[in-house]
């Protein structure tokens, strides 16, 4: 018997008693953030005495070799039979170092553990969240800006109500989706408490220093209570109630471009690259990427009943039932960054019929309003006004004319102060333009709310991008003697699988394109600019010293070599990397490899992974004006 609670028993457990009770076969997903935690709880148990220096580190490159195993090794995950992710990291760590491995789990029980492993987890699918969203509200706002001129209809009840600029109807899901981002923030900072150090739920038995532990990990504090913070799932609730409103906000964004894309309406025309064909019909096109987003809404509210039914009769403190928390949070995160993925694509290629766009928006007697206004600025009562404007509605239809081809004569007969200048306040122009009041359709009301969003946008990217770049390094360009520091510092992560391997030689030919972080003297940090075109530069060997992670040092090198490219007039750097969560920090964005230089893909060849690559191309525009070539 060698799972980890086995000692109380005497009989092995039922196969279908094991098969219903283990939960590695989804809780793998954790295992960064369970290696994560059990490195801080082994640095904890230092500063208690419970471990030697020696001990500790001896245990934290065992943790990092576990990880790197089951990262390279995905098999090794998949086909074991241990109970949790908790388990096999601790039979690997054992594998590894034998009793000292046993040590590790003193005064931390799984309930504390998987606690923090999962509030680890969360904050980062947050904070990816975040950027997606991030992403989809620079695509509206880019549609807001290209098609700020486009009269379009606006709809109630599914009918043509009044004309608005198709800008305006980008900025209301603007609104929503910045509420989404908001809510996210909300929700990560109760997800931000280290439970670590409470144990089962009492609290542990050693002198954990757990303010310096959930610093370490991240947390901006420890929490208050063992027994809430064993047994507390409101962040998971919260989260995915966050995500269900995103996703409805998503659905909704999802059935106005499908509706508008109907042959009936004809308003706005799909990517041929986001879009789908009949296997029987040659004809159609369908929104199959819409049709999907708008799908995936329903097991997003179907997760966050999952999570609220598990929790609604739970006595205090852990009950095995919490288990059932992990896949609805893991099942929501994945499918709203499917969905948010999507948004850009069918954004960024979608074609608005401008001229019957125009047409519309004046249709379905959408002007009826705006004669009910012009009657009360003859001296007529509102609702003596909307009584006669309905009336003329009604005489129009029975000629089938928009209102604007009665004459002044037919409309005098219903309402005699009516003059010629009737029909300018009739048009779709003078419609919109009169709804110059904050937050109305008006050109100079959404061109400013679009700046306004803009502005917020890149306002929260500069203050996070601030928080995390604060630290005392100076950047310089590199020196001979910075050489055997470069090459340590690559070849360490090139061993974590970071990096590709490059020799001492190849950084040498190379030391010009490096540049290098100093702090007191000593280089902590280093990467590399390699020019591809006059409008396309690599970083590379990005890298910090082990132990200096964190902190804002690698953005602080980021930021460097982006501004040296914008320098040199080159506008667009990229990455292939297998951290995209930290470049989408710094302002990248994913693209697909294909689109880059053939020199890329050439070096690509040469990668020892080439057959299996796990890295994400991403991109950021310098700034710089691009260099027209011949």
């Amino acid at each position: 018997m060698s799972v980890t609670w086995s000692g109380r028993f005497t009989k092995d457990a039922d196969p279908l008693f094991r098969a219903f009770n283990d939960s590695l076969s989804f809780d793998r997903t954790l295992l960064h953030e369970d290696i994560e935690g059990s490195v801080g709880w082994a640095r904890a148990l230092e500063r208690a005495k419970v471990l030697t220096s020696i001990e500790a580190d001896s245990l934290v490159e065992a943790l990092n070799d576990v990880l790197r195993h089951g990262v390279e090794n995905p098999s090794s995950l998949i086909d074991a039979v241990d109970e949790d992710i908790h388990s096999w990291v601790e039979r690997e760590l054992v594998a590894r170092v034998g009793s000292l491995g046993k040590k590790l789990h003193t005064g931390r029980s799984r309930n504390d553990q998987v606690a923090t492993d999962l509030r680890l987890w969360t904050l980062k699918q947050i904070a990816n969240r975040q950027n997606e969203i991030e992403s989809a509200i620079r695509s509206l706002l880019a549609l807001a800006q290209r098609e700020r001129e486009t009269m379009f209809p606006g709809y109630t009840h599914m009918q043509r109500a009044q004309p608005i600029l198709f800008g305006h109807w980008c900025m209301a899901y603007v609104e929503m989706l910045l509420r989404d981002r908001d809510r996210f923030n909300d929700a990560a900072i109760r997800t931000g408490l280290c439970p670590l150090g409470s144990g089962a739920l009492a609290g542990t038995a050693y002198p954990i220093d757990r303010d310096h532990l959930a610093h370490d990990l991240g947390f901006s504090a420890p929490t208050a209570n063992s027994l809430d913070a064993v047994s507390d799932r409101d962040f998971v609730v919260e989260t995915l109630a966050t995500t269900a409103i995103a996703a409805i906000h998503l659905s909704r964004l999802a059935e106005d471009i499908i509706f508008y894309s109907t042959s009936e309406a004809s308003l706005i025309e799909l990517s041929d690259s986001v879009t789908s064909g009949s296997s029987l019909m040659p004809q159609k096109k369908n929104p199959d990427a819409l049709e999907l987003i708008r799908g995936k809404t329903g097991r997003q509210i179907a997760n966050l009943v999952n999570i609220l039914t598990v929790l609604k009769g739970l006595p205090l403190a852990y009950n095995k039932d919490l288990q059932e928390d992990k896949e609805p949070l893991f099942d929501a995160m994945e499918h709203l960054s499917l969905s948010l993925r999507m948004i850009p694509p069918v954004l960024d290629g979608l074609i608005v019929h401008r001229e019957r766009a125009r047409i519309a928006a004046g249709g379905g007697y959408s002007n009826a309003t705006e004669l009910a206004d012009y009657l009360v600025g003859q001296g007529i009562a509102f609702r003596d006004a909307h009584h006669s404007a309905g009336r003329l509605v009604r005489a129009a239809i029975r000629e089938s004319k928009p209102l604007e081809e009665l004459t002044v004569a037919q409309m005098q007969e219903v309402e005699p102060r009516i003059q010629s200048d009737v029909y300018i306040a009739l048009t779709v122009d003078r419609a919109i333009a009169k709804r110059d009041v904050r937050g109305g359709t008006a050109p100079g009301q959404v061109a400013g709310s679009v700046e306004a969003a803009r502005r917020q946008i890149e306002s929260a990217s500069d203050e996070s991008s601030t928080a995390r770049t604060q630290c005392d390094a100076t950047i310089r360009e590199a020196h001979i003697d910075d050489l055997d520091t470069i090459c340590a510092i690559i070849e360490h992560w090139a061993r974590e699988g970071e990096h590709l391997p490059r020799s001492r030689d190849e950084i040498l030919e190379s030391l010009s394109e490096f540049a290098v972080a100093v702090e007191g003297g000593k280089v902590v940090g280093c990467g590399s600019l390699w020019i591809y075109t006059p409008q396309l530069a690599e970083i590379r060997s990005l890298g910090v010293i082990p132990g200096r992670k964190g902190g804002g040092l690698g953005s602080t090198l980021t930021r460097y070599f982006v501004d040296w490219a914008a320098d040199l007039g080159i506008p667009k750097v990229f990455v292939l990397t297998r951290a995209p969560d930290f470049f989408a920090r710094c302002g990248f964005k994913t693209v697909s490899v294909s689109i880059l230089p053939e020199k890329v893909l050439k070096d690509c060849a040469t990668c020892p992974r080439n057959d299996a690559c796990d890295e994400v191309a991403m991109t950021l525009d310098t700034g710089a004006t691009p260099i027209r070539t011949n």
